[in-house]
């Protein structure tokens, strides 16, 4: 069943971004919602799966809302009535939930309409979805908020070892022997999962950062 224009089968994102788009075009007064309406949409979320797709594909945020904005920019113009959902909006929204359907989704999201729209960022429909299996593993859209499930890690965690190679951890001294332990259990072959259990304050932070 296709979910193209059924906003009860889109994620909350997709449902944002569509009301963006619309938005979007009435305040600039353009007689139809189109693509770029929709991508403007997109790559003004902060939050979400876009950008960090976009981001993996080498396309970086300000200059995809500046190209976008240029293209907006060109857009006719028409005083006094509504915007009307264009040809070209329809054709990329039934291409997202083509995506949707060849990824085995069951609601409409937002990687969907970006895999639709990839061509107008200058980068090919594999790239995206390549770095969006990358983004979001094994994970499927099986809710309207699918985004808490991605990259979990990245969203509540912190990435020492990548911080300790960039040199922003500041050096760790009088912990060797603590440092020395948690290696030891990492190393093990079986129960290898240190607990480092203490009072705040008294150093458990230096000890992972020293291991980092």
């Amino acid at each position: 069943m296709s979910m193209a224009f059924s906003p009860d089968r889109w994620t909350l994102k997709t449902q944002e971004a569509f009301q963006a788009a619309m938005e979007t075009a009435r305040a600039r007064n353009h007689p139809e919602v189109t693509p770029d309406h929709l991508l403007a949409a997109l790559v003004g979320q902060e939050e979400g799966v876009v950008l960090p797709v976009l981001e993996k594909v080498g396309v970086a945020p300000l200059p995809a809302r500046n190209r976008v904005a240029e293209a907006l920019d060109r857009l006719p113009k028409a005083y006094g009535a509504e915007p009307q959902l264009g040809r070209a909006l329809r054709e990329v929204m039934g291409a997202a939930d083509a995506a949707r359907g060849e990824l085995g989704d069951e609601y409409l999201s937002t990687e969907h309409l970006l895999l639709a729209l990839a061509d107008r960022l200058s980068v090919s429909r594999e790239q995206v979805l390549a770095a969006l299996r990358e983004v979001r593993g094994s994970h499927r859209v099986t809710s309207q908020n699918p985004e808490q499930s991605y990259q979990a890690l990245e969203r509540f965690g912190r990435d020492l070892t990548d911080a300790a190679r960039a040199g922003k951890l500041d050096p760790v001294i009088g912990r060797d022997d603590e440092i020395r332990r948690v290696i030891q259990v990492l190393s093990r072959r079986t129960k290898n999962n240190p607990v480092l259990i203490g009072e705040p304050g008294v150093g458990k932070t230096a000890i992972v950062e020293g291991l980092a």
